[in-house]
């Protein structure tokens, strides 16, 4: 039987996972029915101001260390990276934590082309599905593959895979649960197809309730709300850790604001009278800001230009004394 020619195409750390199970499986076993037959992944990125010190994508590292076939394009839509793809044969192409493809790339396989999403499609269609599950204080997520079509993250769904968000989860640690999560799904979708066995389902006839939506996270959108609730800020500053992080500004004794990154923090249900921002510290070991039904206390921070640290550790060196987290 003649093997099924995989294209795949992927960027960042999520996205090795998935070429690594696949690949794995094909050289241990002979009768897998499918071989990758190249990657396509972001042209690299200069990491100095001189312009002579490249950076290679994970996907790309993964790809030269495997000996794998390897495009950059600057542009998808170029002729000479299309004769290139197609020159490949492709049956198939696999696209995780890629660029938004044009038409004539999707389409050129005879299979088309699968997508792995980072959610229980058809919730949390958009650019940052694991920040959001987790900022909406969600229980469950997942990993969704599916075909792709013209609308972004609409296409019929192939396989779902829910993953559990612990009360201790933040964006980083859901990443790499989904991540590993995503190895899995792919390699059990590319063996589907290999058989014949998909089913494709619409996502317009998938019962999921309200839909929530996953926009591309801006600066402004991660600024902490202190008018919010003790779980809604806790679940806020998780899904934003470790990245892009979340924010706030403090004003200290001489009226100066200070931007202050927020890591981690934990909660404290109490009742008190104190207004939304107010600080309560000891000025040695910790920082409680009063919000509505208790604290949040903050035990992971970071000021502008400074490195990433205790609570502890930043009241060593800057007093927070008489002064108030402002929204």
């Amino acid at each position: 039987m003649q093997k099924l020619r995989i294209v795949y195409l992927g960027t960042p750390d999520f996205a090795v996972e998935p070429l690594r199970r696949l690949l794995e499986k094909q050289r241990a076993c002979d009768s897998c029915g499918y071989e990758i037959v190249g990657v396509v992944t972001m042209p690299d990125k200069m990491i100095n101001k001189r312009g002579n010190q490249l950076l290679m994508s994970p996907v790309k590292q993964y790809a030269v260390e495997q000996g794998l076939p390897l495009l950059q394009p600057e542009s998808l839509k170029d002729e000479a990276f299309q004769d290139a793809l197609r020159s490949w044969g492709a049956d198939l192409q696999i696209v995780v934590a890629f660029r938004m493809l044009p038409e004539s790339v999707w389409n050129m396989p005879r299979l088309g082309t699968f997508n792995l999403h980072a959610s229980l499609l058809p919730q949390y269609r958009g650019a940052a599905p694991i920040n959001w599950a987790i900022i909406n204080g969600d229980k469950e997520t997942g990993v969704t593959t599916f075909f792709l079509k013209h609308e972004i993250d609409t296409g019929d769904v192939i396989y779902r895979d829910v993953v559990t968000i612990e009360e201790c989860d933040n964006a980083g640690t859901l990443h790499d649960k989904l991540m590993l999560q995503g190895g899995d799904t792919v390699l059990r979708t590319v063996e589907a197809i290999v058989k014949g066995e998909v089913a494709p389902i619409a996502q317009d006839d998938m019962s999921t309730g309200e839909l929530r939506p996953a926009p591309k996270i801006f600066r402004d959108t991660c600024r902490i709300n202190w008018q919010g609730s003790v779980d809604g800020i806790y679940d806020f500053v998780r899904g934003m850790s470790p990245y892009p992080a979340a924010w706030c500004e403090l004003v200290n004794a001489d009226d100066e604001a200070v931007a202050l990154k927020v890591y981690a923090v934990s909660k404290e249900y109490v009742q008190h009278d104190k207004v939304a921002g107010a600080i309560v510290t000891d000025n040695k070991n910790y920082i409680k800001v009063a919000v509505d039904g208790g604290y949040i206390r903050l035990d992971e921070v970071q000021l502008a230009g400074k490195k990433r640290m205790p609570v502890a550790d930043l009241l060593r060196g800057f007093s927070v004394e008489g002064a108030k987290c402002i929204k």
